[in-house]
């Protein structure tokens, strides 16, 4: 029989050196997937919806990241992590691929050649795309940094109500109590899907909104599951 140590990349010290990278992987293309989303609701308002378009998405931006002011007090300075956030999103996206510098290259008055003719012709087809995409990008980020800076406050909360949902499991068990795996397994699957909808909501949602309208909510559901999936824990401590 083969040895489970066999895999070289799935077990042993190789597997815990590879499990970083692996889940940063994940994050980075789950990150790209909800930019794409965030585009395609961006370019549906701002050409479909919205009679201003761009100009309303401008303002949305402005209106964000003017709100992000509320968060951090005194001593975190929100509004320019926000900025850090959206800026760092936008020259990965933007700068980097040199799409930001196309517009000053094109319009310089320089002879080009073939290919770069091609890539100009394309970039002035879809200019309004491109600044929606732009503008898009950095509400993101904006976005992206409240719930980031807003954190530590769910994990604060999500420690108390699992320990107290643990210590409601011991007085259970010590009584006598029944034992439920369906509550359980219900309450981490439901907490998946609201932390879920949270983030689709916080990030994609194209009005400008006091974000703590969504997690304030948001979290005391998340704290109600966690603490019945910890009270109902199955397996021994």
């Amino acid at each position: 029989m083969a040895s489970r140590n066999a895999t070289f990349y799935s077990s042993g010290v190789s597997g815990a050196l590879f499990a970083p990278l692996k889940w940063i992987f994940y994050v980075l293309v789950l990150l790209l997937a909800l930019i794409l989303a965030a585009w395609i609701v961006d370019w549906i308002f701002v050409f479909k919806v919205w009679p201003d378009g761009l100009d309303r998405l401008q303002a949305i931006l402005t209106e964000d990241l003017a709100r992000t002011a509320w968060l951090g007090g005194e001593y975190y300075d929100v509004p320019q992590f926000a900025m850090r956030t959206a800026n760092v999103l936008y020259e990965a996206i933007f700068g980097i691929t040199g799409i930001h510098d196309m517009g000053s290259r094109f319009t310089d008055g320089t002879a080009l050649s073939i290919p770069d003719t091609i890539v100009r012709n394309t970039y002035v087809a879809n200019y309004q795309a491109i600044q929606v995409a732009m503008i898009g990008t950095q509400l993101f980020g904006v976005r992206l940094a409240v719930l980031l800076a807003s954190s530590p406050l769910l994990v604060l909360a999500y420690a108390a109500a699992m320990t107290d949902g643990l210590v409601q499991r011991s007085i259970r068990s010590a009584g006598g109590g029944n034992e439920s795996a369906n509550i359980y397994y219900r309450a981490k699957y439901f907490q998946v899907a609201l932390m879920a909808a949270i983030s689709a909501l916080c990030l994609l949602l194209p009005v400008s909104v006091d974000l703590r309208g969504i997690l304030l909510p948001g979290a005391t559901l998340l704290v109600l599951l966690a603490r019945y999936q910890w009270a109902y824990y199955k397996k021994h401590l």
